[in-house]
């Protein structure tokens, strides 16, 4: 093989990866959706709240509940 030869071959690659970098070049990777970010402070528990109207149903539950005991003493 002369020198001729292998300048031609090492030309015609250089060409074929001059265009293989052009397609990527064109077009951006798209990557998945991969890992989420996680979230660094942690979430504040949350709260319960109790309405009034269910405070009072509660409150007479036990009442009666107490009574009931009371009775059977």
């Amino acid at each position: 093989m002369d020198t001729s030869e292998i300048i031609r071959q090492i030309d015609a690659e250089i060409a074929r990866l001059q265009g293989a970098k052009a397609l990527l070049a064109e077009t951006p990777l798209k990557r998945g959706p991969g890992r989420p970010k996680v979230n660094t402070q942690p979430a504040a528990p949350k709260k319960r709240h109790l309405s009034a109207k269910g405070r009072a149903a509660i409150s007479a539950a036990m009442k009666a509940r107490w009574a009931k005991r009371k009775k059977a003493v």
